[in-house]
């Protein structure tokens, strides 16, 4: 199936120097989008840009950074002036934070893991949507976890940060569904990334991750393995396009099962 209203569209993608980010952001330019691929790592955004503009697809490199607000509005000015309206923003930034009971963690590692993963989507789910609102028109899709549903021991930092941005998204998709901006949330179950993989080298939870681990109140992938980046990223652009549009307010969990959703 062809996805159509995508085509012709200004795509910001945050996040977008590696893992999901950049599978949502080479999707979206397959599809036909100009692809806006912004990220802290300016060097790897413009490395990206530049793969996709060899593919054929129009793609810009900026960097971002999500946790400050200045510079969010500074980034979607200069796209919206010089590359076009945004019409489809996908928020896919975020950090996992190192794995440890709540009762150890830091206070800086909070503050850390909230900045971006739920401070970063507010503050460009704000200055993307204000604009979307007056065009009466827009998609908003924000890459969450299933963590934000199903408790997990060592993750309570950001299992908590993603529940917030779950909440954020769908609160703003109410407010937005009468002026034609689409909300939604897509919340992946553990996907196959640089940060997974360093994760599971640190603190040795490949095994219990992907099989179950009883005492922490796991059940496993009932799948078998993980979800690849470009799954979840096909996900991201149906959402984004017109076969999805009686789509709003809600979320759609790729987890190969393991929340065990009836």
């Amino acid at each position: 199936m062809k996805l159509t209203g995508i085509e012709g569209r200004t795509a910001l993608v945050t996040g977008a120097a590696g893992g999901i980010g950049s599978a949502v952001a080479s999707c979206l330019a397959a599809a036909g989008a100009t692809v806006v691929a912004a990220d802290i790592d300016e060097g790897r955004a413009a490395a990206l840009a530049d793969s996709l503009r060899e593919a054929g697809s129009t793609a810009h490199g900026l960097r971002m950074d999500v946790t400050d607000p200045a510079d969010v509005e500074r980034v979607v000015d200069t796209v919206e002036r010089s590359v076009g309206p945004i019409g489809i923003l996908v928020n896919a930034a975020g950090v996992l934070g190192r794995v440890a009971a709540l009762t150890e963690c830091e206070d800086a590692e909070w503050q850390r893991v909230f900045a971006v993963n739920a401070h970063g989507p507010f503050t460009c789910m704000r200055a993307v949507g204000r604009r979307m609102a007056e065009r009466r028109d827009g998609r908003i899709i924000t890459v969450g976890s299933n963590s934000a549903a199903i408790v997990k021991t060592g993750q309570g930092l950001y299992g908590a940060s993603k529940a917030a941005a779950h909440y954020l998204t769908n609160c703003l998709g109410l407010e937005l569904a009468g002026l034609g901006v689409r909300c939604l949330v897509v919340a992946p179950g553990t996907t196959e990334t640089a940060m997974s993989r360093a994760n599971w080298h640190l603190s040795g939870r490949r095994e219990a991750l992907l099989h179950g681990e009883p005492d922490s109140y796991r059940v496993g992938i009932p799948r078998g393995r993980f979800a690849q980046p470009e799954e979840i990223a096909s996900i991201v652009a149906f959402l984004a396009s017109d076969q999805a549009a009686h789509l709003t307010v809600t979320t759609v969990t790729v987890d190969g099962g393991s929340s065990l959703r009836p």
